[in-house]
């Protein structure tokens, strides 16, 4: 309580802090708390003070009255003084009351109460009557504001424009208050003529009639409610509180004077019940008695039509009498059972049935009925089912027997018919596959003959009226049954037999065939073989030939051995045909070799075997002559070509070599031509040779390398050699004559020449010539593009000029016309070796020149011009001077014609 009293006061027990201070100061406020408190019930006293600021609420009269009204509290004794210091004590015993309450009591003193402050007055009475009067309501476990709230939507929410929200604007129309008059009291408000657009008749309306007719004091008045924004919550929460308490009296008397009706009318009630109880067990077990002989009697028909009468009689028994005696019984026993709890729980004794009609006695009696109606309809049953099987199982016989001869029909002539005798084995396969299927057949016939068995052994049991042509017929039946298995046993085990016989014969052609084909094409590939012509060029192919032909021989015994294998497998297939009288449809299925091809091309093979060893001997002397002839050509080729390649090196160094003379060069190289010719002849018996290897088609050689080509070749290079090098040293000895060349010029070209040959092959490069011309004292420049061995016109032009010679377009012309007769635009260095050689040739040396033009001059030094008469003459001055193509040549100084005649003086 302590804690439910602690929640609350948090909640709505704080005035201090509820309070709108400003409420405080208005006087309309403080008359409508007045009006509220002083119509409360729970401040009427006794005195009849009702003043707030009356004397007698100052002594505290009231105050101790106020809470007084809880049952069983005692309450400390007030004082009866008139006087001050009594008053306050009246007043602190009331407030301390109050607070052990659980009543928050903020800023409030007895002090303030005994001197009359009516705002902190009418606040605590405010919170005493939360507490008292409104804090108690609740509803579904809320708090008592939200309870009370709870309770008015509850109540009001089935009215037309009755919605209540809070304690303050929602019953501003008045609607509310009359919502819940006539909720609880209808017959006090017509609640159908109220409008909401009249707010102060229907709150009047309300004050009044709940003022009058239920005791509420009118607390409110209409006018201050309508007048005002927005009511004052306390004092609607506390007039709407009254409303609670007083319809919840209201309903407690109402439930009292409805308990003691609802007593007399199940009094009533039961003595009704009783008296059904009693007629409806009475007719029940009436029922009862007369039915269970009916249910008992087992007297048999012997017709299926008057066993269904019977059954038809007991269907319409279940479906049309007994349904609503079950109904009876339950609403029996549910009679019972209410009359039983309903005077129970009127703390009355139970009920007692008269003797024999007790719900025992009723359950015993509908035990036995029902047990009896299980057996008629057990009993009814298996008579009907005994009926219907006889004539169920005599059909069944019937129609099974039926279908039984119409699948026999027929088989036992096809089960005695020989027609694997002249099959193939495909064909017996086949009759082997439709016998199997025929047995899968027969075997599923056999549950249809044991059915037709054991039908007529149940109709026998049942002692079936035609039982005796029931058994003849199955008798039947299982005798041509045991027939069928005899005749497809015995044709199983010819069909096996015969299926046996043609699978060796198959096997055997298989065999023969697999074997066959590959011999034949063995032979076949032999008989190529020993009849292709071959072709070899050196005795080791042909030794190769012969060693195949030889191993081909030593498989001859085992191919034979082979052949006479599968001839014996042919052989075999005959005596086994002609042991069990097979008959053979025709030929090998696998293959179309017979016999008579095999020993045909084994005869042949072996006629070819002599012919190809008569060719491979042939062949092999032919091969060994033409080794022969091999090494006889290599043994004279490896001597020649050697010499030959000595000799061109040897004339290599003659004539780069520089011993002696031109003129003992010369010699020498003579002599070495003399012995170059002396060699023809074994070139001509080399030639020899070689057109003998030609004739007998040799077209390599492993003795050696060389080949009448090469020494062909060879030896015309060797003559040309020669020759060109006594040419060149006659051409040189000519030169040296007729130019005037000395011989130390000729040395010292010689010499750069070699120098610069430094892989001795008798000629220079480009970059080799380029660097021969330098140190002959030619100024050359190093062009990169010079490397062919040859100038263009550009080059060799420049290469003039270089030298001194300072020409026109027409004079470079001529040259060009001399060093290139063919007109390729190229200098080659033959054509620049001559040229050197003809302008070096008789050429004085500078101070020889230096000298001569002294002479001209008269030892003076000056510039001769072209009209001086000792100037010589263009014919005069020819050896001395470079031809310009103009007569009037003029030197300026002694250097420049030293420069121009002789180019290597200038550094």
């Amino acid at each position: 309580m302590d804690h439910y009293d602690s929640q609350q006061t948090n909640d709505y027990m704080q005035p201090e802090e509820d309070w709108d201070r400003d409420l405080l100061l208005d006087p309309a406020w403080e008359k409508q708390q007045r009006k509220g408190h002083h119509a409360c019930a729970h401040l009427r006293s006794a005195s009849g003070e009702g003043d707030c600021g009356s004397p007698g609420l100052q002594d505290a009269c009231t105050h101790l009255h106020f809470p007084s009204s809880s049952p069983g509290e005692r309450l400390a004794k007030p004082e009866r003084g008139k006087m001050r210091v009594h008053k306050i004590s009246n007043v602190n015993k009331a407030l301390d009351f109050i607070a052990s309450k659980g009543v928050k009591l903020v800023s409030i003193g007895a002090e303030e109460i005994v001197d009359g402050n009516v705002k902190m007055t009418l606040g605590m009475i405010w919170t005493i009557i939360l507490r008292f009067a409104i804090q108690d309501i609740s509803v579904e476990e809320t708090s008592a504001k939200e309870g009370l709230l709870l309770w008015c939507q509850r109540k009001t929410a089935p009215y037309k424009n009755v919605n209540i929200q809070n304690f303050h604007i929602s019953w501003k129309d008045g609607l509310g208050f009359c919502a819940l008059i006539h909720r609880h009291r209808p017959e006090l408000i017509d609640y159908g003529k109220l409008r909401k657009d009249d707010p102060l008749t229907n709150l009047n309306t309300a004050f009044d009639v709940a003022e009058r007719y239920l005791d509420i004091p009118k607390m409110l008045d209409a006018e201050d409610i309508v007048g005002t924004a927005r009511p004052d919550e306390k004092a609607i929460m506390t007039y709407v509180s009254s409303f609670y308490h007083a319809f919840s009296g209201a309903q407690k008397a109402e439930t009292a004077a409805n308990r003691i009706c609802k007593v007399l009318a199940v009094n009533q009630e039961n003595e009704q019940l009783m008296e059904d109880y009693e007629k409806l067990a009475s007719d029940l077990l009436e029922w009862i008695r007369r039915t269970i002989p009916w249910l008992e009697n087992r007297v048999p028909e012997n017709t299926m039509q008057a066993m269904q009468q019977k059954l038809e009689d007991f269907r319409d028994y279940r479906r049309l009498h007994k349904p609503p005696k079950v109904q009876e019984k339950c609403q029996l026993e549910i009679n019972f059972n209410t009359l039983q709890t309903k005077l129970r729980l009127s703390n009355r004794p139970a009920f007692m049935p008269s003797e024999g009609r007790m719900v025992s006695d009723i359950n015993n009696a509908w035990g036995c009925l029902e047990q009896a109606e299980k057996g008629y309809e057990e009993w009814l049953l298996n008579e009907i089912r005994r009926l219907e099987r006889l004539d169920h199982l005599a059909e069944k016989f019937r129609q099974k027997a039926s279908i039984h001869e119409a699948w026999t029909d027929g088989k036992e002539a096809m089960l005695r018919q020989k027609d694997y005798e002249t099959a193939t084995l495909s064909e017996i396969k086949a009759l082997l596959k439709k016998h199997e299927a025929f047995e899968s057949d027969l075997a599923a016939h056999q549950d249809r003959v044991e059915q037709i068995a054991a039908i007529a052994q149940e109709l026998n049991e049942l002692d079936y009226y035609d039982s005796p042509s029931v058994n003849a017929r199955c008798q039947k039946i299982c005798d041509q049954w045991d027939n069928l298995g005899a005749l497809t046993q015995k044709r199983r085990e010819a069909l096996e037999r015969t299926e046996k016989l043609l699978e060796t014969i198959d096997q055997l052609y298989l065999e023969y065939a697999k074997r066959a084909a590959p011999f034949n094409n063995w032979m076949e590939g032999a008989m190529e073989d020993l009849q292709d012509t071959f072709i070899v060029h050196t005795i080791e192919e042909i030794q190769g030939l012969t060693t195949a032909h030889e191993q081909f021989k030593a498989t001859l015994p085992d191919a034979d051995k082979e052949r006479l294998a599968i001839l014996g497998i042919h052989n075999e297939v005959s005596k086994i045909v002609q042991t069990y009288h097979v008959n053979m449809a025709g030929t090998n299925p696998y293959t179309t070799i017979t016999p008579q091809e095999i020993n045909g091309k084994w005869d042949h093979v072996r006629q070819l075997v002599p012919r190809r060893d008569q060719a491979l001997t042939e062949e092999h002397s032919r091969q060994q002559h033409n080794e022969r002839l091999r090494k006889q050509f290599g043994a004279q080729a490896n001597v020649i070509g050697p010499w030959i390649q000595t000799k061109m090196e040897e004339i290599g160094r003659i004539s780069i070599e520089m011993h002696g003379t031109l003129e003992d060069q010369l010699s020498h190289l003579r002599q070495y031509e003399k012995s170059i010719v002396n060699y023809k002849p074994k070139i001509d018996q080399l030639e020899g040779d070689h057109q003998l290897i030609q004739e007998a088609l040799i077209f390599d050689n492993k003795h050696t390398n060389y080949t009448m080509e090469h020494i062909r070749v060879g030896w015309e290079q060797l003559l040309t050699t020669i020759a060109r090098t006594i040419n060149e040293v006659e051409n040189q000895i000519l030169t040296r004559d007729a130019k005037g060349i000395s011989q130390e010029q000729m040395n010292e070209f010689r010499a750069s020449f070699n120098h610069f040959d430094r892989d001795h092959s008798g000629t220079l490069g480009p970059e080799e010539f380029k660097a021969c011309l330098i140190s002959l004292g030619y100024d050359i420049g190093n062009d990169p593009q010079k490397k062919t061995g040859m100038m263009d016109t550009d080059d060799f032009r420049a290469c003039l000029i270089s030298m001194g010679y300072n020409m026109g377009e027409a004079e470079f012309a001529r040259i060009m016309s001399i060093v290139d007769p063919n007109r390729l635009g190229v200098v080659t260095f033959q054509a620049f070796i001559d040229f050197m050689s003809r302008e070096t040739a008789d050429t004085d040396t500078a101070d020889q020149v230096m000298a001569s033009f002294k002479i001209l001059a008269g030892d003076k030094v000056g510039l001769l011009r072209s009209g001086h008469p000792d100037f010589c003459s263009e014919q005069r001055a020819a050896p001395f001077l470079p031809h310009t193509g103009s007569p009037g040549l003029l030197v300026e100084e002694f250097g420049g014609i030293k420069s121009l005649v002789s180019p290597r003086a200038v550094t």
